[in-house]
């Protein structure tokens, strides 16, 4: 028998947003893209595809449909206040890929309201200090859980 998996949050995160067409159609209704064939034609999903990643996202309350047309009956999607929060998500997807994988050219900048490009940084909402790998302990609070694994193994 197969031991259960560690409980967590970012797997069950990633069981509803983490597929490829999810996070592309976040990206693009972050950008203000909302109507289903820009999202399709923007991302490059398979309809059917989009379909079901759509009607998930909705479903979980990430994106809300709101009907623009009566006749021909027509939706578009708009970020829920949940959807709003994974924001600084796509944002640190999005900044992680300019440092690594395109770092000679940036496919998008993001301007802050400063008039300067982004540069996202996580921080301690207590002390402003910035969370990076050194500064963070984990306090795993599933029972019978440690950082390092199941108590019984």
């Amino acid at each position: 028998m197969k031991a259960a998996p560690r409980p967590c949050s970012i797997a069950d995160t990633l069981a509803l947003v983490g597929e490829k067409y999810a996070l592309l159609v976040l990206r693009e209704v972050s950008l203000g893209v909302r109507r289903f064939d820009r999202i399709a034609r923007n991302t490059g999903a398979p309809r059917d595809i989009l379909t079901a990643r759509l009607k998930r996202l909705v479903e979980a309350g990430i994106l809300e449909k709101v009907e623009y047309s009566e006749r021909p009956r027509r939706y578009e999607y708009r970020a829920t206040p949940a959807g709003e929060e994974l924001q600084p998500v796509l944002v640190t997807l999005m900044d992680w890929g300019d440092r690594h994988l395109n770092a000679e050219r940036r496919p998008t900048l993001l301007e802050h309201r400063c008039g300067e490009v982004l540069s996202p940084r996580l921080i301690c909402a207590s002390c402003g200090g910035e969370a990076d790998t050194a500064s963070l302990t984990p306090l795993v609070q599933a029972p019978g859980w440690t950082a390092a694994g199941p108590v019984d193994d």
